[in-house]
This record gives C-alpha cells, structure tokens and sequence, in this order.
C-alpha cells in the first residue's frame, strides 16, 4: 500500500514519468525512507512496550547463560524468518540493544534477516531449485551464527555509540496501566528517531542514486573479467549496490546462466543484501567507525569463503 501511495503522489499528482532514472531515484528514496522511519517506530515501541515486563537485567543475564551458539543460531532464524533488507534490519538491531542483549547476538541477527527471507526462498526455488535454495539458506543461518560468535568474543561493546542507546531504565520501576507501557515503549522509539532520522535519509539517498543508475551489463562484465578472484571481486562489486534480495536475484540468475559460477553469482547476491553503502552510512550512528570495519570485513570475508565454497561443490556436482 505505502508503495502504491508513493507512485500514486509521483505518477498520478505530480505528472512525473515512471521511466525517468531521476523519478524512480525519487520513488525509492520516498518508499524507503518512510518504511525504515516506520520500521523504527514500531519495532522499538513494541520492544519497548516488552522490556516493561522483562527488565534489561533480567534479559542479559538469560541471555548470558545461553552457551555454545545457541543464542546466536536463535537470532539468525528469527532473522531468517523476517523479510527485511539490510536497511530495514537495522531498526530491530537498535531494539535488541535497548534490551541488553549482547552485541554478538544483535549482530547475528542483523547479518541474516537480509540474507535469508520467505521471499528470497519462494524466488530461489523457482530460480535455482531446492537443493540450491537449501544450501544457500543453511549457509546464510551459518555464517550469521559463526560471524556474530566471533565478534561477540572481540569485547566490541565499546564500540557503540552510547548516546543513541537510550538511559532510561525500566529497573525497579512498576507499570500498573498498558498505557504506561505503550508510552515507555514510544518514548524509546521517538528517543532514537530524533538522532537517526538524518542517517537514515542519507543513507537512503545513496542507495536511491546507486539503484537506479547501476547498469546490470557493466555489474556483470566487472565480475566476468574477475578469473579466479571472480568472488572477492564480486562481493566488492555488491557492498555499493543497494537492492533487496528480490530484486538482486534476477542478476544473480543472468550471471549464472551467462556462465558464472555458482558461488561467484550468489557471493554478488549475499554481498548486495547483507552488506550496503547505505546501512553503513545509518549504522555509522549505532557504531563508531571502527565497528563497522570490523563488522563489515567479517562477513564479507565470510561470503567469500562461502562463495567459493559453492563453486568448489559445483565442480565436483558436474
């Protein structure tokens, strides 16, 4: 519907072509701006409105005894199980912060829920099959349990930027009334809007002009031309580019059928959805510089071993 609202203000009022690149730059920056602002408010009250009946001591230290993975592979399902792009995800993220939940359990879930969807699965089984689209999803819940372990135990913790995870407590205080509850819960929300908003429509506006003015023809010769470095290559060529699963997968299947490797196609696919120009410029608020870093080579180094891991099946299937 809110897609439908923005064409019909563009399209319908304002007269503008639906085939000019700088409307449909427009289109997309309008539709995802106001989705994540919307994703933000809701996703942190309705955390909020919880942490009200779960005191953010009581959930760390549940989720503290949780031993060998297990809180991490968690996360990566639930992720798995949203469907949301990398953008988007980040909403969710901030209210696991606001919780206390541990920044390597966080940052599992904030690595899958853009790599692995029901959209995404319903697309590959048409696309690729069963078996490709089974392998790719146990892989996605993988490498979001195996990067969020490993930077769990870095002690990254530091490396967020407190002023934007809110002080308020909800220790040793009493809701009698929902209503308090609710207004905790958008106090929270509106809290980390007013110091994210700015990021948030920066980092849409990047994704809106590499979107639509990205040829596919030029992605594909760059990645062709790679040889055996094909799949770093590939994830470099995909951090910039800002696209949900849904539209990066038809890319993936041209390279595939132009010849490309399997993992090379799909290293370009997970790069482009769990990795963005744009999410780091939003997540640039949530977390200092040095995070993101490390953050972003971990799991790209993690698509890459996977990539060639699919090409090394590939061969040996043929």
């Amino acid at each position: 519907m809110l897609q439908e609202l923005v064409d019909y203000a563009l399209y319908g009022i304002f007269g503008l072509s639906p085939e000019a690149k700088w409307a449909m730059s427009l289109n997309f920056f309008l539709y995802d701006s106001v989705k994540i602002i919307l994703l933000l408010l809701v996703m942190i009250s309705v955390l909020g409105f919880f942490r009200t009946y779960l005191p953010q001591e009581k959930v760390k230290a549940w989720m503290n005894k949780r031993r060998y993975g297990s809180g991490h592979l968690a996360a990566s399902i639930f992720g798995a199980l949203t469907p949301f792009c990398s953008c988007s995800s980040i909403p969710i993220f901030l209210g696991f912060m606001e919780s206390g939940i541990p920044l390597g359990i966080g940052l599992s879930f904030l690595i899958t829920s853009p790599l692995v969807n029901e959209y995404l699965v319903v697309l590959m089984l048409g696309f690729f099959g069963w078996k490709i689209t089974l392998a790719y999803v146990a892989s996605g819940i993988i490498l979001g349990t195996a990067a969020g372990l490993l930077l769990g135990r870095l002690g990254l913790e530091k490396e967020l930027v407190r002023d934007l995870i809110s002080s308020r407590k909800t220790k040793g205080k009493q809701y009698k009334e929902w209503k308090e509850r609710v207004r905790f819960g958008l106090g929270e929300a509106l809290e980390v809007l007013k110091k994210l908003w700015l990021w948030i429509l920066a980092g849409v506006a990047v994704g809106a002009l590499i979107h639509n003015f990205v040829p596919e023809d030029s992605i594909r010769m760059i990645i062709e031309a790679g040889g055996v470095f094909a799949v770093p290559l590939a994830v470099v060529v995909g951090v910039p580019i800002y696209a949900n699963c849904a539209a990066v997968l038809p890319i993936a299947l041209v390279l595939f059928q132009k010849g490309v490797p399997l993992g090379t196609a799909l290293a370009f696919m997970m790069a482009t959805s769990a990795l963005s120009l744009p999410e780091a410029v939003i997540l640039r608020r949530a977390m200092k510089l040095k995070l993101i870093l490390i953050f972003f080579g971990t799991v790209a180094a993690g698509i890459v071993l996977t990539g060639y891991l699919f090409n090394l099946l590939q061969g040996l299937l043929a």
